[in-house]
C-alpha cells in the first residue's frame, strides 16, 4: 500500500481497476482547510493524462511494472519483433503498443518493454541514441554565430531540427525522451 502523502514521480499504483503513474505530483497546504496532493497521472495501459487532487492520507495499491530489456530485431507490417535478452525468446509488440520517441530505434537496439502481470502497453527507447543524419541541407563555413536550425532525416526516417553546421552523413546524439539534437558523437 502506499499513501498519497508519499507520491513521487514514476510511482504507479492501481486506483479503480487502472494502473496509474505519477507524472508530477505537488504537496499543497493551504493556509485554511485541509494539506492534498495536486498530480498529474497517466493511465499506462491507455496513456491518457488526467490531473488529480488526492488526500494526502488516501492509501492505493503499489501496481509492480515490470521492464524487461529487449532487443529490437524487425518489423513485420503492424507488429514490431523483440529479443529478450536472457531468454531469446522472440515478442511481437502492435504499433499501437510503441511511443512516438519509437521514431528513433533502429534495429538491434535494447529497450525496456514495459509490462503490467504479463500484458505489454509500453516500450521504452533508450533516452540517447546516436544516428546517422541521411539527408539534409548542406552547411556553410560561418553558419556557427547564430541559433537557427534546419530539419535534417535520420537513418531511422525520423526528422529533426539541428544547427546548420550539420552535415549528411555525421553521426549526432538524440534525446529520445524530446526528439531534440543534443551533440554530434565522437566518431
Amino acid at each position: 500500500m502506499i499513501n498519497a502523502g508519499d507520491f513521487r514521480n514514476g510511482v504507479t499504483f492501481e486506483e479503480d481497476g487502472n494502473v496509474m503513474q505519477v507524472v508530477e505530483f505537488q504537496h499543497v497546504k493551504p493556509g485554511k482547510g485541509a494539506a492534498f496532493v495536486r498530480t498529474k497521472v497517466r493511465n499506462v495501459i491507455t496513456g491518457s493524462v488526467v490531473e488529480k487532487s488526492y488526500n494526502p492520507t488516501a492509501k492505493f495499491e503499489s501496481a509492480f511494472v515490470e521492464r524487461r530489456d529487449m532487443t529490437y530485431s524487425y518489423a513485420d507490417g503492424e507488429l514490431f519483433y523483440f529479443m529478450d535478452c536472457e531468454t531469446y525468446e522472440q515478442v511481437p509488440i502492435n504499433k499501437s503498443e510503441l511511443s512516438d520517441s519509437f521514431k528513433f530505434v533502429k534495429e538491434d537496439m535494447v529497450c525496456k518493454v514495459l509490462s503490467y502481470k504479463g500484458k505489454v502497453f509500453g516500450v521504452e527507447p533508450p533516452n540517447f541514441v546516436e544516428l546517422e543524419i541521411v539527408e539534409t541541407d548542406p552547411g556553410f563555413k560561418g553558419d556557427t554565430a547564430t541559433n537557427t536550425l534546419k530539419p535534417a532525416t535520420l537513418e531511422t526516417g525520423a526528422v529533426v531540427k539541428v544547427p546548420l553546421f550539420i552535415e549528411p552523413n555525421e553521426i549526432i546524439r538524440i534525446d529520445t525522451r524530446t526528439g531534440e539534437y543534443m551533440e554530434r558523437a565522437n566518431k
